[in-house]
């Protein structure tokens, strides 16, 4: 495994290069006696001219954002690119996963060898700075009969009156026989009056016989999110994405699904489990073309709250005669008779309603 020493180079910009403090060398406690504090607490930087060290600090609200989209309560196994107000501040490559900065733009490569088999890969965002906005271009190289998984998410704490805002393109290119399990979730945090924006969208190309599973959370914290997901796939290809989705205040989000059932023997099964209360609004949109012999499934379920608004567009068109496609959408308020019941068991009406929903969306 290498842990690479991230800087920009320092005869150009004079930037550090920072190591989180799990990786500190034993014979670096002398010298930097706050690396030995708590996990995720601190990270030291070498100025590449000098000797001395200083004490780069990842504070409490990072290490929340962090803990929310990745569930890291300290550094992972496994590779990791740690993203954190529009700079990389962390990496970890294995002998079978590679990671590179791009050149041309923002956002990172992702290699992984053909024949890699239970290895992992995190990549969150984290943005604590009120009026940052970025866009970042992330691609993943899957070889041959590789098995994975995939953590991105993006989290936003914004104090501040300036609108903070990530957009970022995720592109898989799968190879053949590999399974992908990409998992990615936003938050967002803080009371400021400024807006916290995420506008992802995924690409994904499937090689025969290859597999992805993709599994999206949003449920508290983000003013606005249009999310685009867009899936090619191949003889024998599978698809399988399951989004949970939750919106209050005056929230607006939109999901968009669209797969190309190109292959002979493909398949994809897109659900939505959404919730939208106070005054939210949702769009749900997912449209399947069967291009050949293949099943296609797409099923949006939603509760309405309070004066909320959802609005549910499906859409499959048979381009073949051997394409089998379905789609299902509700949408509906929780039934009165499911709240009394929890109520006869001790629970308030508030709490009846949110045990609830934490079902639903589960």
């Amino acid at each position: 495994m290498r842990r690479r020493l991230l800087r920009r180079d320092w005869h150009q910009t004079g930037k550090r290069k920072t190591l989180f403090k799990q990786h500190v060398p034993a014979h670096y406690a002398d010298e930097c006696p706050s690396a030995q504090t708590g996990p995720l607490a601190c990270a030291l930087e070498k100025d590449m001219r000098s000797s001395e060290w200083e004490v780069f600090y990842m504070d409490a609200i990072q290490r929340e954002l962090l803990e929310q989209v990745a569930g890291l309560h300290e550094m992972p196994a496994g590779a990791y690119n740690i993203r954190a107000n529009g700079e990389a501040v962390a990496r970890s490559t294995t002998a079978h996963i590679d990671i590179v900065t791009k050149t041309d733009k923002p956002g990172i490569d992702i290699v992984i060898k053909p024949g890699t088999k239970n290895e992992s890969v995190h990549i969150p965002v984290l943005l604590s700075q009120s009026g940052l906005t970025e866009m970042v271009y992330n691609d993943f190289y899957i070889g041959d009969d590789c098995d994975v998984t995939i953590v991105a998410g993006c989290g936003i704490h914004n104090s501040g009156d300036q609108m903070s805002k990530h957009d970022g393109i995720h592109t898989f290119y799968i190879g053949k026989n590999s399974h992908v399990k990409y998992v990615e979730k936003h938050y967002g945090s803080g009371e400021g009056n400024g807006e916290r924006i995420m506008n992802p969208e995924t690409v994904a190309e499937l090689s025969e016989n290859s597999f992805m599973e993709l599994e999206t959370v949003q449920i508290r914290g983000v003013d606005s999110t249009r999310r685009s997901t867009r899936a090619t796939l191949a003889d024998g290809a599978k698809i399988i994405v399951t989004e949970k989705l939750m919106t209050h205040g005056k929230q607006y989000a939109e999901t968009s699904f669209d797969v190309d059932l190109n292959g002979e023997g493909s398949s994809a099964n897109v659900i939505s489990r959404a919730v939208a209360r106070d005054d939210s609004r949702q769009l749900f949109l997912a449209k399947i073309n069967g291009n050949n012999r293949c099943t296609g499934h797409s099923e949006c379920d939603a509760i309405i709250m309070d004066n909320a608004k959802i609005s549910a567009i499906p859409e499959i068109t048979a381009n073949h005669l051997d394409a089998e496609l379905i789609h299902e959408a509700a949408i509906g308020k929780i039934a009165g008779e499911q709240i009394v019941k929890l109520m006869t068991l001790g629970l308030t009406e508030a709490e009846a309603e949110a045990q609830i929903v934490n079902g639903f969306l589960k």
